[in-house]
């Protein structure tokens, strides 16, 4: 297995900071931060696994060209 690429890091660290955001704001009863936090988990998630697709498709890239070689 690869190394994740940047989308599926920056996806997590996404997604990660929505999490907070979203548990400072429902502890504090502030539904604004709360919603924002719910939009940051949604687009980390998208970015995550378009960089997840995306590193895929390079592997199977990859194992073609090893198999046409051989």
């Amino acid at each position: 297995m690869n190394m994740p690429n940047k989308d599926e890091v920056k996806g997590a660290f996404e997604r990660a900071k929505g999490s907070v955001k979203e548990a400072v704001g429902s502890a504090v009863g502030n539904e604004s931060l709360e919603r924002e936090g719910e939009i940051d988990q949604a687009k980390g998630r998208v970015r995550q696994e378009l960089g997840e697709a995306r590193r895929k498709v390079g592997e199977k890239i990859e194992e073609l060209g090893e198999s046409i070689k051989s």
